[in-house]
């Protein structure tokens, strides 16, 4: 109980970033048609045009790992008071967001890249909590 009342911080950003990831994950798992379809007249007119569905796939695997790595941080800070795989969930999110970020930019969708900056702000604080 100590672990995780001294922790609560840590815990509450990484269910956030479990949340966030698990969630969007499923969402493409369940409707990878409808993403695909949505992202590919999203990037329409961008160089990335050809490359949605490889890129979703990307995204998809790492934003699962993320989300995967989150749920066993918040194990492991709980049971053994080690933060390694938070951490580690914290970067994979990191990178995962500044992906998300440069497709918005790219497509030019700076409303989307507004977005992603909401999710970036927690994930850096959790990065620098877990360090």
């Amino acid at each position: 109980m100590d672990n995780l009342l001294n922790n609560i911080t840590q815990i509450i950003l990484l269910a956030f970033l479990a949340i966030t990831f698990l969630q969007s994950g499923l969402d493409k798992a369940l409707d990878w048609n409808g993403n695909i379809s949505w992202l590919k007249a999203h990037f329409s007119k961008t160089f990335m045009a050809n490359m949605v569905p490889l890129n979703v796939a990307i995204i998809f695997v790492l934003e699962t790992i993320a989300g995967v790595l989150a749920i066993i941080g918040i194990y492991t800070i709980i049971v053994d008071n080690t933060t390694v795989f938070g951490y580690y969930s914290s970067i994979l999110s990191a990178i995962v967001l500044l992906l998300l970020l440069f497709g918005q930019r790219v497509a030019k969708d700076y409303d989307g890249a507004r977005t992603i900056v909401i999710y970036f702000i927690p994930t850096i604080i959790a990065l620098y909590l877990l360090k």
